[in-house]
């Protein structure tokens, strides 16, 4: 009888929990505002402690702050702050864990005419006492590589003669002097989106410092390794700390050819450099084993000149002229790559280049998949591979303590942004929690995770796509459907983080995001089938997806809408003048002139990539491949998504183009303009900028696919009334 009593107790108990849970709510685009991102995790030498970098809007909403971060591997405490920020970022622990090497950003200075904050390199003692800096160069230091046994530290600094002639006769002033603001140009590739122009006066050279043992202690000089018109990177020590391995491309006009890879190396203490070794592959992410005897990277062969090319995993002797191997050229995988969302930590770029095993007989890297980024191990002699982590995830970084009992990933998945995990090699596969950065803001939303699908295109070509349903899905309902549509071209979706596909859904629209022909993660013949055919077969593909869904019976067919970004936007353009079946389109950053594009791009089309030959050689095929050609046989509603500083789609050769022809043959068009924003703005844009692009795309597929009436796009201002018409009532 009492135990009947009890039951009744717990159920009355349990039912009344029940109804005063709180409901979760959809995701909103406002809620970026409340994200947290972390980057650039480092696991400690003894593999007890993470150390990271946490970003975070800052309070005025306009731009990102980042502190450092610190976690215990164990998982038994919590994660504590150990700087201040508001720019901090790149945290590189010194060899006996003792020590932290990082860059601090000042914030801005509130003076008119102020030269922007230069990042110095700063030292934090885990000992006890504040950080302090340790570089005070002009135009900053960054980049720090400690030397094997902690008493030095190689970094990066693009101050030239010039520059510290200035600061040594006039110490912690600024200079009075005129500096000119003309740009003479004189090379093709002058500009970088993103960074603006190019500055070949000043390449970034390598430095080494000898560490001060306390705030109090007076830092040395630096001393400045490298000289000359060229710059220098990815320092690696030597293990017995004698010299420093870098890479350098010297050549002023690497445009004109493929050229191979260089390493060089330095004296440690100054001195000529020496040429170690010329590979005939791009290449990147050097890492040296543990006795100093071999080299690991990530290349693709230069020839022959493909528009994709699949990175291998390579080693190589550490002797001078060695010759390479590429140990995973039978492998399909993609060494080094990974899956595109819009989360990654927007101002912590962490550094996952391969790491050898403490033996020396394995490497372990970052690998992509079918839409999959994981960690692999492979046998440094036959290449043969092991997973080290697997699932529906995308690791993004990873780490490895010094005996390399400890691995620790960033991992994002299409309903977590990115977390810290550690890695039970014990157990392959399985991963520990160490951090919930966005543990509050996410057990407040209703938040699913997508659907796979494969479905077969018109040649027989299996197509991997993912179908996100809105998080209140019914079954019986035929949704509005949004075609979303990824960039690169040769990139891929895939079980990662994005906000726009979760807040489309939020809005009520099935999004259907495919990885047509010419994505990345199913090998270099699928990757590289677009090569000049594009855009083409891959809008095919896109279609057979659309086809799928309109089958299956979820979606309504007259409710179709497509957006896509970049190269996305090029399909998105290209499937209008196609098509009549979208209710509604809207392109961002894209391209509507392949001519236009191949002369202001920031990188030159000079190698037959995707082109066989310059516009005015074979102007034809630049004519048949561009939407602009056939912008007549538009009649899909379209908006138009342009940042103004966006120099990798200049918008005077997308959506300008489109924008212009369409108003001459009164379609309905918009163009939606973000001032200073470059090509980055759906991934690191300002935060409002970032919500305001979600808002207007959601606003143009609502018009047109839901009916409702959104005022801002129409020729004429609303009236007060706060109704608005759409551009079809014009």
């Amino acid at each position: 009888m009492r135990f009947r009593s009890f039951l009744v107790f717990f159920l009355i108990v349990s039912v009344s929990f029940a109804q005063d849970a709180p409901k979760k709510r959809s995701i909103t685009e406002k809620d970026l505002f409340a994200f947290t991102w972390v980057g650039d995790a480092q696991v400690s030498p003894d593999g007890s402690q993470v150390v990271y970098v946490q970003v975070t809007v800052n309070s005025k909403q306009e731009g990102y702050d980042t502190a450092l971060w610190l976690v215990p591997t164990s998982g038994a405490e919590a994660p504590h702050r150990l700087t201040s920020g508001p720019g901090d970022s790149s945290p590189r622990w010194s060899p006996d864990g003792k020590r932290l090497a990082f860059t601090r950003t000042p914030a801005p200075s509130a003076t008119p005419g102020a030269p922007p904050p230069s990042p110095q390199i700063w030292l934090l003692s885990f000992t006890g006492g504040d950080p302090w800096p340790i570089t005070s160069l002009p135009r900053g230091a960054g980049g720090a590589v400690w030397s094997p046994d902690g008493r030095r530290i190689v970094f990066s600094n693009s101050a030239n003669p010039e520059d510290l002639a200035k600061a040594k006769a006039r110490p912690g002033e600024r200079s009075m002097e005129h500096e000119s603001d003309v740009h003479v140009i004189t090379r093709a590739q002058y500009r970088n989106n993103g960074g603006g122009f190019s500055d070949p006066k000043h390449p970034g050279h390598l430095w080494v410092l000898d560490v001060p043992a306390s705030p109090e202690q007076r830092p040395a000089e630096p001393t400045q390794l490298t000289k000359g018109p060229y710059s220098e990177g990815g320092p690696i020590w030597a293990p017995d700390g004698s010299k420093i391995y870098f890479s350098s491309v010297r050549v002023p006009e690497p445009y004109y050819d493929i050229l191979p890879t260089d390493l060089y190396s330095v004296p440690a203490s100054g001195g000529d450099f020496t040429k170690v070794l010329t590979i005939d592959a791009s290449g990147g992410g050097f890492s040296l084993s543990a006795d100093g005897n071999h080299f690991a990277f990530i290349g693709a062969l230069n020839k022959p000149v493909y528009s994709y090319r699949q990175a291998d995993l390579w080693t190589v002797d550490a002797s001078i002229n060695a010759i390479a191997k590429d140990i995973t050229a039978t492998s399909d995988l993609n060494v080094g790559g990974g899956v595109g969302g819009d989360q990654r930590a927007p101002r912590a770029p962490g550094n996952s280049r391969p790491v050898w095993t403490p033996d020396g007989t394995g490497i372990i890297v970052i690998v992509a998949s079918k839409g999959r980024a994981n960690l692999e191990r492979f046998d440094a002699a036959t290449g043969k591979s092991t997973p080290v982590t697997s699932g529906d995830q995308d690791v993004q970084e990873w780490s490895a303590s010094r005996d390399g009992s400890k691995l620790v990933v960033i991992v994002s998945t299409p309903t977590n942004i990115s977390d810290i995990f550690v890695v039970d090699q014990s157990n392959p596969g399985a991963l520990k929690r160490l951090t919930d950065v966005n543990a509050k803001l996410f057990s407040q939303l209703n938040i699913t995770p997508p659907d796979e699908m494969w479905y077969t295109s018109f040649d027989g070509k299996k197509i991997q796509a993912w179908v996100q349903k809105p998080p209140d899905y019914d079954p019986k309902v035929k949704y509005p459907m949004i075609l979303n549509i990824h960039g690169g071209p040769h990139a891929a979706y895939g079980w990662t983080f994005d906000h726009e596909i979760q807040w489309m859904a939020a809005k009520g629209y099935i999004v259907l995001y495919p990885n047509p022909r010419g994505s990345t993660t199913y090998g270099q013949d699928f990757g590289n089938i677009i090569q000049y055919h594009y855009p083409g077969d891959d809008y095919k593909d896109l279609m057979a997806g659309v086809d799928e869904l309109v089958k299956k019976g979820v979606v309504d067919p007259k409710k179709l809408g497509v957006t896509g970004g970049s190269g996305g936007g090029v399909l998105t353009n290209w499937t209008i003048t196609r098509t009549d079946r979208f209710a509604a389109a809207v392109s961002q950053r894209s391209i509507a002139d392949w001519s236009g594009f191949w002369y202001t791009a920031d990188f030159t089309l000079f190698q037959p990539t995707w082109f066989k030959a310059p516009p005015w050689q074979d102007p034809t095929d630049y004519t048949a491949r561009s939407p602009i050609t056939n912008i007549d046989r538009v009649k899909t509603p379209l908006m138009l998504i342009e940042g103004d500083a966006d120099l990798r789609t200049p918008p005077a050769d997308g959506g300008e183009q489109m924008f212009r022809a369409l108003k001459y043959l009164k379609k309905p068009v918009v163009m939606v303009r973000f001032p200073g924003e470059s090509h980055e703005l759906s991934r690191s844009g300002q935060p409002w900028h970032r919500i305001e692009r979600l808002e207007h795309i959601v606003n143009w597929f609502d018009i047109y696919l839901q009916g409702k009436k959104v005022p801002g796009y129409e020729v004429l201002p609303t009236e007060a009334t706060g109704t608005g018409s759409s551009l079809d009532d014009n």
